[in-house]
This record gives structure tokens, C-alpha cells and sequence, in this order.
């Protein structure tokens, strides 16, 4: 007999029959994993031109940094350069909380933008340069006319990439960010090896000797990392506002539009911020330089250290508008939702896993928090309109699938440890529970607990959906219940 079944043979006002053992995974056995993809020849094929590409652009870069700069300079610039890295690749990561984009994405953007970002850029400037020198005008201009232009360009044609090929991974603007971040934090650093090592370091050495070389560095140090280490980080996060946006929207005018008023914005700004210095030294004022900072450039980076935060918290509030859908139709409990809707809730629910369930049930709601999400963003793709194709809906739907295939072995990991936690039955509506005095009663679901309680999930009639997809999860039998006979 079913759960639903019992519930409704029970009289009214009588006891609700009692509920099976929990069946939970034996003490130290492993927590279960999110289905692996597996690699078709395409994707093997697309990888090695990608690895390649990298590659090349790494051994140029090597090369040529080596015959400027010497080894000795490129050794020292490149311990200096790589000192602000992990700061700044932590900040993206900070952002990244909610739903932590693949490990080999992240890799890609940045060494895409350590390698091949500035290998072309490179070669175009130094052609520019060249092309300037012939026609007599100053190679200053190449700066504010050529750089900003290649550089922003070849920084985000990574992420580009991504959205293309893998928009799926594109989950909204936090991860635009966080990917033209990373490239750009790529850039950046092979960036400072030149100035450091090169201008800095080698320049001193030559002239005065190894004091003035050390001096120099520090100096330039300070200048380009310690006070505007996010300027290449901050031109590039506008393309990355723009990807974010066209991965999110069903309007074919504004996905193609939305990235190229973000790379033009990037360029603009860049080209300003390299104009500003130009300007000085031309008109022997250098408070140009410093009004232009302070009154454009800090409020543009305070403006868009707020956006981040805000957004940071944007798939958190995603999910408890959306993944109530699921616990309509039996999938989820109210409680497991609100434990989603912020960092804080969610590291309440892994602390209670840790109590009831040990490492492993730390595990398992890790992994249950992440698929949570991906769903949460599923669904609201589907709400948007994302899929135009029935190959991309028949995909989307089965990729639903699996995430509630996943959640149910997550949640059966941990659902039934607790012994302070009474059991029952969420019949969609309200909670039928038995507390240990043996008394049985309904109780509403409250407003905003932070761990989930584990009970029979029992789904009603499926609710609206949207056109194309089918209801919330329903592709067959309904959500695996805890117990057996359930």
C-alpha cells in the first residue's frame, strides 16, 4: 500500500498509521555523486584544439618574454606578478558560491587570457606600433587607439567560446564575471611580468645596478598592483555583464546585442583609463591623470564591487522562487528550500549534516545544495524560454531528470539520521507527524527553518507548467521515497 494510499484510509481525527524504518545508507559508506558525462569524440577532438591553442600561446609568451627581459628578469617579474593571483581569483570565486562553476572552465578562461589573450595582443600591438612609427605619429597613441581595443577583444573571446558552445554553464551575469574576471586576472599577470621584470627590475639593473632594480620594482609594484590591480579585471567584468545577460534571455536581438555593448563599454573604459596618463604627460599636468582616476575610474569600480555582491546572492533568491514548483508536486519540502535561499542557511543544513550523517552527510548536502541550484536555474530557463529547439527541450527535461534523480540519492543520504527530529508525512500541503510521546497531529510548514525534515515525500496532481516542458519532474514514477513501502 502506498503512502498516499495509507493517508487517505486513515479516519478523520485518527492516528496516522506509523511509518517503516528508515532505510539509510549503511555507517561509512561513500555519499553519492552527480552523473558523469561522458566524452563523445567531438568534445575530445574540440579539447586537444584547445589545449593546443593554450599551449602555443604559453610557449610564445615564454619565448619572447625570455628574449626581452632575460632570465634573471623574468624570473623576478614573474614571482612579483604572480603574487596578487590567488587574491584576485579568490574574490571570483567568492562570488561563485552558490553554484561553483566546473573547475576546467575556470582554468580555461584564465589561461586563455594568460596566453592566448596576450600573445595576439602582442603581436597586434607591436605591428601597430610599427604602423604608427612609418606614418610618423607617436607610439603613445597605440596605447589608446590599438591596445584597448585587441586586448579587450582577445580577453573575452574565451568566455565568448563558453557561451557559445557550453551556454548552459552560463547560469547569469555572476558567472559572466567571474569568467571575464579570470581571464582577465590571466592577462593581467603575464602583463606585469613585462612591467616588473622589464621596466622595472632589468630597466634599474642596467642603469645603477641591482639596488636601483629592486627599487624600481617595488615602486612599479605598488603602482600597478597594489592600486590598480583590478583595472584589467574591471574593463572586461562590462563584457562579462553582457554575456551574463544574453545567457539569460530568449530575445535573439539582446543576446546579440548584450555582449557587444558590454565589449564596447570594456574598450571605452580602457581606452580612457590609458588616455588619462597620455593626457598628462602631453599637458605637463599630472593631476589630469589623478582627477580622472578618482572622479571615473573608483566610482565605476565601487559601482561594480556592489553589483557583485548583489548579484552574489541572486541564485540564492532564485531558488526559493522557483523550487517551490517541486515541492508542489512532492519533490522537496518547504523547509529544504528556505535552507537554500542564502549561504548562511545552507551552512546550517551541512553543519546538521555533519552532526547526523559525519563526512558523508557533509557530502551529500553539498552535493544536494549544488543540484538544488542547477534546477532552480533549469527551471527558470525553462520559464524564460531559453530552449527554442524540441532537441533542446527533450534536453533540458532530461537533464531535470537527473538532477532529481541525484537530489533523491542526496537526500536519502542524510533524510532519517536525525533522532531529535520527528518522522511523518509532507502530503504537499502540511506536515502529518508523529512526535515521540506517540502523539500524531498536522503542522504547517514553518516560515523559515534552515534544515531540512526528513519525511515521506507523497506528491499530489501535478501542477501548471510551462508549454513544451511537463510539470516539475513529472517523467515517470515520482520521487524515491525514503522508506520502504513508501
Amino acid at each position: 500500500m502506498t503512502t498516499l494510499n495509507r493517508m487517505a484510509d486513515t479516519p478523520p481525527g485518527g492516528a496516522l498509521p506509523p511509518p517503516s524504518a528508515p532505510a539509510v545508507p549503511p555507517p561509512g559508506s561513500p555519499a553519492p555523486r552527480m552523473p558523469l558525462r561522458r566524452l563523445g569524440w567531438r568534445r575530445i577532438v574540440a579539447l586537444a584544439v584547445v589545449v593546443l591553442l593554450i599551449a602555443a600561446g604559453a610557449l610564445f609568451m615564454v619565448y619572447t618574454l625570455g628574449e626581452s627581459l632575460g632570465a634573471e628578469a623574468l624570473l623576478v617579474g614573474t614571482v612579483a606578478a604572480v603574487l596578487p593571483v590567488p587574491v584576485l581569483v579568490a574574490c571570483f570565486l567568492w562570488l561563485d558560491r552558490y553554484e561553483p562553476e566546473p573547475l576546467k572552465y575556470l582554468i580555461f578562461c584564465f589561461a586563455w587570457g594568460a596566453f592566448v589573450s596576450t600573445a595576439i595582443s602582442l603581436l597586434v600591438n607591436e605591428t601597430g606600433a610599427a604602423l604608427f612609427k612609418s606614418w610618423g605619429l607617436p607610439s603613445a597613441l597605440v596605447a589608446v587607439l590599438v591596445a584597448p581595443f585587441i586586448e579587450e577583444l582577445t580577453k573575452a573571446a574565451g568566455p565568448i567560446l563558453l557561451l557559445i558552445f557550453r551556454r548552459r554553464e552560463f547560469s547569469g551575469v555572476t558567472d559572466g564575471l567571474v569568467y571575464c574576471g579570470l581571464s582577465a586576472t590571466g592577462f593581467a599577470m603575464v602583463e606585469n611580468i613585462l612591467y616588473l621584470g622589464g621596466y622595472g627590475y632589468r630597466t634599474g639593473v642596467e642603469e645603477y645596478g641591482p639596488a636601483t632594480g629592486a627599487r624600481q620594482l617595488i615602486a612599479i609594484f605598488i603602482v600597478r598592483i597594489l592600486l590598480f590591480a583590478f583595472a584589467h579585471p574591471l574593463f572586461t567584468s562590462m563584457t562579462g555583464v553582457g554575456l551574463g545577460v544574453a545567457a539569460r534571455t530568449a530575445d535573439r536581438r539582446v543576446r546579440f546585442l548584450a555582449p557587444i555593448a558590454g565589449l564596447l563599454l570594456a574598450m571605452m573604459l580602457h581606452g580612457t583609463w590609458n588616455l588619462l596618463p597620455s593626457l598628462a604627460a602631453a599637458t605637463g599636468k599630472p593631476l589630469i591623470a589623478l582627477y580622472g582616476y578618482l572622479g571615473v575610474m573608483v566610482p565605476i569600480f565601487f559601482g561594480m564591487v556592489g553589483l557583485a555582491v548583489w548579484l552574489r546572492a541572486w541564485e540564492g533568491r532564485l531558488t526559493e522562487r522557483t523550487l517551490p514548483d517541486y515541492v508542489r508536486s512532492g519533490w522537496l519540502t518547504p523547509p529544504e528550500v528556505a535552507a537554500l535561499g542564502s549561504l548562511g542557511r545552507r551552512h546550517a543544513a551541512r553543519t546538521w549534516a555533519r552532526r547526523v550523517a559525519g563526512d558523508g552527510g557533509v557530502k551529500a548536502m553539498r552535493g544536494y545544495q549544488f543540484a538544488a541550484t542547477r534546477l532552480a536555474l533549469l527551471r527558470d530557463g525553462m520559464r524564460r524560454g531559453l530552449d527554442r529547439k524540441p532537441a533542446e527541450r527533450e534536453r533540458t527535461a532530461r537533464e531535470e531528470r537527473e538532477l532529481l534523480d541525484a537530489i533523491s540519492a542526496y537526500r536519502s543520504f542524510f533524510v532519517g539520521r536525525d533522532p531529535q527530529a520527528p518522522v511523518g508525512v509532507w502530503d504537499g500541503q502540511r506536515y502529518h507527524l508523529r512526535f515521540p510521546d506517540g502523539s500524531q497531529r498536522p503542522v504547517d510548514a514553518p516560515d523559515e527553518p534552515v534544515v531540512p525534515i526528513p519525511v515521506v515525500l507523497t506528491p499530489p496532481p501535478p501542477p501548471a507548467h510551462p508549454a513544451g516542458y511537463g510539470p516539475p519532474g513529472w517523467y515517470g514514477p515520482g520521487p524515491a521515497a525514503p522508506w520502504p513501502g513508501a
